[in-house]
């Protein structure tokens, strides 16, 4: 038997759906950090370290 609570609802919402918007509203999240010239953080999968990228291209590599 699976019990659900109010915080296991999607209305109807597919996971898929629920992924998309959630990626929407990152993308939509940094270009208004741009916009008013916060930076971004972001992971290199290759060098496998985070940074902050600023609205000039520049970036900040943490724990450095």
């Amino acid at each position: 038997m699976t019990v659900l609570n109010e915080l296991d609802s999607t209305c109807g919402i597919t996971d898929d759906e629920l992924t998309h918007r959630f990626k929407e509203s990152i993308r939509i999240d940094n270009e208004i950090r741009k916009i008013k010239g916060l930076p971004i953080a972001g992971y290199e999968d290759e060098t496998r370290r985070a940074y902050l990228e600023y609205p000039d291209g520049r970036r900040e590599y943490v724990g450095e």
